[in-house]
């Protein structure tokens, strides 16, 4: 009792954030324009400071941690052909919008709910882990569904490559990645005034993420296409962090904390880039959206089941 204590202590003020986000959205407070705006604030510069400044002064791992990043893209993946498969053969989909709602399946909504959540949990200990899983994530992610899509139209173009490379040279939060390993292995981390600016600035990732995904939501909706949002739901927050558990549990060897954060990674609500990426395709875009909300919603209580599975709020 006292660990379903400490995870609704934990959970219910993150997601109580949201939830104010999408009432005073719903009611009309806010312009529809400023989800847009807080979005772009926290994606383009408070994440990729706070990434910056947690790396910057970060113990990192003497070694990669491939096994930490296999375990991971295994429930990923392993989501995301279930997902694709059942479009195809279930469904009657094409092909483009199964790759998208595999996609959907498989892609965490990192930045908005999933840095809050982990950094909530676990705390300073989590935050390499989590930056380290990001770093990979998006450019494994966004690379895989990116090719596959051309790759179902006309074939891959020089054209769509260099979309892609564009996108991954221009992303904040790969360059504030980069540049705190940088600042870390130099030894040149930042001091002073601009130590104390960038404190400021990455203090208010947390609550402008969960704020901004609440002012999203009402963007969604849900009833689209709602059986096939509710199986990549379902994927989303059961069998990705399911098989991420079992092979941090079973199979391979890591720090708890390494293990803990993976799972609850994985047990994040479907990614709002899977929606960004249904639009930018035109496909399967009912489906991903409609997943986005209904994962977001019940996450409330599966990455509360999860926190509990691991253990979380026991000490």
């Amino acid at each position: 009792m006292d660990q379903i204590l400490r995870i609704s202590e934990l959970v219910l003020p993150l997601f109580g954030v949201i939830g104010l986000g999408y009432v005073i959205a719903t009611a009309g407070i806010l312009k529809e324009s400023t989800a847009e705006g807080v979005s772009d604030y926290v994606y383009t510069v408070a994440v990729p400071l706070l990434i910056f400044r947690t790396l910057a002064e970060a113990k990192l791992p003497e070694v990669l941690p491939w096994t930490y990043w296999v375990a991971y893209f295994s429930g990923a993946f392993l989501a995301w052909i279930v997902a694709q498969t059942i479009s195809v053969l279930v469904f009657g989909r094409p092909m483009r919008d199964a790759i998208v709602h595999g996609f959907a399946s498989g892609q965490s909504n990192i930045v908005l709910v999933g840095i809050p959540l982990v950094l909530s949990a676990y705390g300073e200990p989590g935050a390499v882990p989590l930056f380290l899983l990001i770093a990979v994530n998006l450019p494994v992610m966004m690379t895989t569904a990116s090719l596959l899509i051309e790759a179902s139209g006309e074939g891959i173009s020089r054209a769509a490559l260099l979309r892609l490379g564009k996108s991954f040279a221009t992303n904040l939060v790969l360059i504030g990645f980069l540049a705190g390993l940088a600042v870390r292995f130099l030894g040149i981390a930042p001091g002073g005034t601009l130590k104390a600016v960038i404190e400021l600035v990455a203090a208010s990732a947390l609550p402008c993420a969960l704020f901004a995904m609440g002012l999203s939501l009402r963007h969604y909706g849900i009833a689209g296409d709602f059986r096939l949002s509710a199986i990549i739901t379902t994927l989303k927050l059961f069998v990705h962090p399911l098989v991420v558990f079992l092979i941090t549990r079973y199979l391979v060897s890591m720090p708890p904390v390494f293990a803990g954060v993976a799972v609850v990674f994985a047990a994040m609500p479907c990614g709002i880039n899977s929606y960004l990426m249904a639009e930018r395709y035109r496909a399967g875009v009912p489906a991903t959206a409609g997943a986005v909300s209904l994962s977001t919603a019940l996450s409330v209580l599966t990455i509360s089941f999860w926190l509990w599975v691991l253990g979380v709020g026991l000490h």
